[in-house]
């Protein structure tokens, strides 16, 4: 793997672990980043189409947020009061004031079901449980897309996955399952952004990692010239991504005027119990990256696993949620960037609709919430109702796997095309049961 190693941050679990650059495998396999150019050519097809998606890591209360139910009794409606949106009739809860004001850039789904009761990233990526997709070894999203779209600019990769590594190791990304190693995200993980900035791994060393490379490439296998381009081009062009200044650049947001950090609000790298941390800065990357010409951008955000002391946690983590999304969801908007980019913020669950003996709430994945923004989307609505209780879907139920297909569409995916795996097999993105959500055209 070639890493570019950072600086040791303390984890949850009281250790002390380096931070990490993964851009692809050095070795025998070759350069992750060269996998993805070789299908950039492959394809030749380009689009600026983008989706930054923000993945809540333990599952957020969605009757404390996006569905209150202030008539229920009270031990289900809890503390928090509405507040109206900028959406006639459409009531968040109180601490989520600056979302409540950009309602009408949104989409509110209120009725997610299908969902299992699984502390993992895997539905949210897959649009599958995490023993299907390893058993059957689905992909990660963001590698489809690298697969069958490649890069919009040969210096920023396809898919960047910004989501750091927690403790509890299901959160973490999946990988690319059966697309292979070509198809794997650029992985900036922690403290690494610095690193790339300061280059503390000196161009030098770099260049003779490559020499490296090469010289295990000439063992390997002779260069691929059916169409005219070696394989050592590629390499080439994928090592020029990571010495060149153009993703360093986009993640670094010292570049942005000082109000625009102060509004998306900057977070910690902190991580929250055995999830991520609430750090707004990488908020902030992943619109600079999606303008830089990433089609998709993945981040781990928060730790909402409340078993206990919901509201006493939700007060205090609910102001930088609100801050840092309405920033994003303003900003694609502000930009121009609303038909071309797509946000999209949801977890793996809800929580039980009637709050527990210590004062928490548990996971209930009979129904949940989730925000979708730009794509060219129909915003200003929401979609879905539930019952008094929050607890099932009323109307308009949506099975959680109809998300990622209207992600693909709104990147110009036919959801239930064919993707090809490393052994040359057709295989369907999503089943032909996964629909799109019509509504939000």
């Amino acid at each position: 793997m070639f890493t570019l190693s950072g600086s040791a941050s303390r984890y949850c679990d009281g250790q002390f672990r380096r931070s990490f650059l993964q851009v692809g495998a050095l070795g025998m396999g070759g350069l992750t980043l060269s996998s993805l150019l070789q299908a950039e050519a492959a394809t030749g097809r380009k689009s600026h189409k983008s989706v930054i998606m923000v993945y809540l890591t333990g599952g957020l209360a969605h009757q404390d947020t996006f569905d209150l139910k202030p008539a229920a009794p009270s031990e289900v409606r809890g503390e928090f009061k509405p507040i109206a949106t900028s959406l006639p009739g459409v009531q968040f809860g109180e601490h989520l004031p600056n979302l409540a004001r950009c309602a009408d850039k949104m989409i509110v789904l209120r009725s997610l079901v299908g969902q299992r009761d699984e502390h993992s990233s895997y539905q949210s990526y897959t649009a599958t449980t995490m023993d299907t997709a390893k058993r059957e070894h689905k992909p990660h999203f963001g590698s489809v897309v690298a697969k069958l779209l490649g890069q919009t600019d040969p210096m920023v990769p396809t898919f960047v996955d910004l989501s750091p590594t927690m403790q509890h190791k299901p959160y973490n990304t999946p990988g690319a399952g059966m697309l292979g190693r070509g198809a794997a995200p650029v992985k900036v993980d922690g403290d690494e952004v610095a690193v790339l900035k300061n280059r503390s791994v000196p161009l030098e060393q770099l260049s003779s990692r490559k020499q490296l490379l090469a010289t295990m490439d000439r063992f390997k296998h002779d260069a691929d010239t059916s169409r005219g381009i070696s394989a050592d081009t590629f390499h080439d062009r994928a090592f020029d991504v990571l010495t060149s200044s153009k993703l360093v650049d986009a993640l670094d947001v010292t570049k942005e005027p000082e109000r625009v950090r102060e509004r998306y609000g900057r977070g910690s790298t902190k991580h929250l119990g055995d999830g991520a941390p609430q750090w707004n800065d990488q908020l902030l990357m992943a619109r600079r990256l999606v303008e830089a010409g990433a089609r998709v951008v993945t981040v781990a955000y928060g730790f909402w696993d409340t078993h206990g002391n919901n509201f006493s946690y939700l007060k205090k983590q609910l102001p930088l949620f609100d801050r840092g999304i309405s920033a994003l969801i303003e900003d694609i908007y502000a930009r121009g960037l609303s038909d071309d980019v797509t946000v999209c913020v949801w977890g793996e669950f809800g929580r039980t609709p009637k709050i527990n003996k210590d004062a928490g709430r548990d996971h209930w994945s009979r129904v949940n919430s989730a925000l979708l923004a730009g794509g060219g989307m129909r915003v200003g609505q929401v979609i879905g109702s539930t019952d008094a209780i929050a607890g099932e879907a009323k109307n308009d139920p949506i099975p959680y796997a109809n998300v990622l297909a209207t992600v693909y569409k709104n990147l110009g995916l036919d959801p239930h095309a064919m993707v090809y795996d490393v052994s040359n097999r057709p295989n369907p993105i999503l089943p032909s049961t996964v629909q799109t959500i019509d509504r939000v055209y």
